[in-house]
């Protein structure tokens, strides 16, 4: 990974045409308070996400919901960086343990595991603060046709 984490908003606006960088970063990543904790160019994506109370189910635990939101806005961003603009066209997810009210943040990864004309095949993965795996994901993500900027 680089020495610090990069600006991921000002990455994918450049790699966007001007009239797609308003909702960079979206609202969706901004309300769960997303931050970059390292990238490496093509290859991985890194996002930090704290545990706030408001994530919780009714067994105290971080609610399965709101942990697939931070993979898919790990997950989302990742896709900006390495290809045109996509869209979600599947996403599957393995719960292993809980995100525990003792955790105070999950970090969640994202690689690229194979890249069609049309898709991206894109793995991720979300780790509680003592490095443990809780959960799995792999996303297919459609390239969507170049926007039509009239």
């Amino acid at each position: 990974m680089s020495a610090g984490p990069p600006d991921l908003s000002a990455l994918i606006r450049d790699r966007l045409p001007p009239a797609l960088r308003g909702l960079v970063p979206p609202p969706c990543l901004l309300e769960m308070q997303g931050e970059c904790v390292g990238y490496e160019e093509g290859r991985r994506l890194c996002m930090r996400f704290p545990v706030l109370p408001r994530y919780r189910n009714p067994l105290g635990n971080m609610q399965g919901g709101f942990i697939v939101a931070a993979l898919d806005n790990t997950i989302g961003p990742f896709s900006f960086l390495i290809a045109p603009p996509s869209a979600t066209a599947s996403l599957n997810t393995q719960y292993l343990r809980p995100v525990t009210p003792d955790d105070t943040s999950i970090t969640c990864a994202a690689w690229l595991v194979e890249r069609t004309r049309n898709t991206l095949h894109i793995h991720a993965e979300a780790r509680n603060d003592a490095g443990r795996l809780v959960v799995l994901c792999q996303s297919v993500n459609q390239i969507l046709p170049p926007p039509k900027l009239d």
